[in-house]
């Protein structure tokens, strides 16, 4: 089968992989659609970590081709979606209840052979039917969307909250339909680029926000009084991890839900949480939100049609990228069967 191997920083190359028979407990499944994100852009550079040789992506959906002796009921022309995170569920988190923050976690993608391949074979617990109408377009946002739904629930936005966006991305604007499912009252997305702005606005962001071109504080301030009751921060930068504790009002949640690069530091008065009595809160992958993402998706609760979406076949992965890391657009999909 033909596969998109990361072999090394700066090295992913399309190439041709056997396939190995099945174990009992798992799945072959004929990939129909895999998201190509951040990550993905972050392990080919090198400044995120992986387990190569690896086969990449890890937001994909497809239909069962092969399934093992005991694949949990999965057979034949099942559509799934997966999810990438495999905890051991033995250690002090998983124990715990705390899966996603297990000391051996392991995905799909990243450790383990992942979604850029014309076939992947999944353990079966990894596993989500999904409705056979669902596009795969559609579906390869199920596993963004499992890890939006986590920051929301960490958010704990209330009915009426005010609720402002750093980043106009793919997981913002997810964040910003689940802000309004939540019953934010007013949403304000700040995003530097446009038409990101413009999709923004058609999906329900009461203020798109320039930040190179308004004093977003300032604006903030005129809009909401006090300064917003959530700010999410979802850029994954220095300057918008500062901002948002700027944004936020007295007794006011910040979450940071981006992924600054490893190392980076932020200035920050410590008596300023204090006098606020900020609440700061992470948000991390995806811990039994995977039903709940399916389930907002069939039900057309989260959309997806006023997103600029890229098409690619698996040759076509380093463009997939490109046009990602250029910023040109919310998701690079690479279609296996283009």
């Amino acid at each position: 089968m033909k596969v998109a191997l990361f072999e090394k920083p700066h090295q992913l190359n399309v190439t041709h992989k056997d396939l190995r028979r099945l174990n009992g407990d798992e799945v072959l499944v004929k990939v129909t659609a895999c998201g190509v994100c951040g990550t993905d852009l972050h392990i080919v550079e090198g400044s995120s970590r992986s387990s190569p040789p690896v086969v990449l992506g890890h937001e994909y959906a497809g239909i069962v081709a092969d399934s093992g002796k005991e694949s949990n009921g999965y057979t034949v022309g099942d559509h799934v979606a997966i999810d990438p995170n495999i905890a051991c569920g033995t250690c002090f988190y998983c124990r715990r209840g705390e899966v996603h923050l297990c000391e051996r976690l392991r995905a799909l993608g990243v450790d383990i052979d992942g979604g850029m391949a014309e076939f992947c074979i999944v353990p079966s617990s990894q596993l989500y039917h999904i409705p056979g109408t669902m596009t795969p377009e559609h579906a390869v946002f199920i596993e963004p969307l499992s890890c939006a739904v986590h920051g929301i629930d960490r958010a704990r936005i209330r009915a009426g909250d005010t609720v402002v966006i750093l980043g106009g991305g793919t997981v913002g604007l997810l964040l910003l339909q689940l802000a309004r499912i939540s019953g934010a009252s007013r949403v304000i997305i700040v995003e530097p680029v446009e038409w990101k702005r413009t999709i923004a606005t058609r999906i329900g962001a009461d203020e798109a926000l320039d930040p190179m071109a308004v004093d977003v504080f300032q604006n903030v301030r005129d809009l909401t009084g006090e300064g917003a009751d959530v700010v999410i921060e979802c850029a994954g930068r220095s300057e918008t991890v500062a901002l948002s504790l700027k944004l936020a009002r007295r007794g006011g949640t910040v979450e940071w839900f981006g992924v600054c690069p490893l190392g980076e530091m932020v200035q920050m008065e410590p008596n300023n949480v204090y006098f606020k009595e900020l609440t700061i809160v992470g948000s991390y992958v995806n811990p039994h939100t995977f039903d709940r993402s399916i389930a907002l998706v069939a039900a057309n609760k989260v959309g997806f049609d006023h997103f600029v979406v890229h098409k690619f076949p698996l040759d076509g992965v380093h463009e997939a990228l490109k046009a990602l890391a250029e910023g040109k657009t919310i998701k690079s999909l690479i279609l296996p069967t283009l």
